[in-house]
């Protein structure tokens, strides 16, 4: 149950192409309490080994809408202007300048094309990137949105599930 006030978070891949990037992903946002949202054409199968084996027995927890088009997407969920980053490799802006709504959509593209010009064209002011120097192409997908859900988490007050004493 989610608690009031507390950062409501949306991981978006549109359109992912790799079975185990996916499966990560969906145990990152379970881990979270992130909810994640396909945007189909899906490189895969939902029901393959490879995504399950990624999420390990998770998978069946995961909040997870999986969506035609983003049309759909955009006309059940509303995402606001100041409710969205993208993460693009030239994005104008380092993630950690995100902002800090309480509602929050995080956009990842696919592996190999990126987010489509539609997205990023409706939400030209939200483009964000995750800084790597010129010895790589990119990151990978699943690297990317945990670096991006975490630190938009941060000074949420989100409390380690495990508790404990610093150990």
């Amino acid at each position: 149950m989610e608690q009031e006030g507390a950062p409501e978070r949306h991981v978006v891949l549109v359109t992912p192409e790799v079975h185990w990037n996916t499966g990560n992903v969906g145990r990152t946002c379970l881990g979270t309490g992130a909810h994640l949202h396909l945007i189909k054409p899906l490189g895969f199968s939902l029901d393959s080994a490879q995504v399950k084996r990624a999420g390990l027995d998770y998978w069946e927890h995961v909040a997870l809408s999986v969506w035609d088009n983003l049309d759909a997407f955009y006309g059940a969920m509303a995402p606001e202007d100041d409710e969205v980053a993208l993460f693009a490799k030239l994005g104008s802006r380092p993630f950690w300048e995100m902002p800090k709504a309480r509602r929050l959509f995080l956009f990842f593209g696919s592996e190999t094309k990126g987010l489509p010009a539609s997205v990023l064209n409706r939400y030209p002011a939200s483009r964000y990137h995750i800084p790597i120097n010129r010895e790589i192409r990119c990151l990978n997908l699943s690297t990317s949105v945990g670096i991006a859900l975490y630190e938009s988490l941060r000074g949420a007050g989100v409390s380690h599930g495990w508790g404990g004493d610093g150990d």
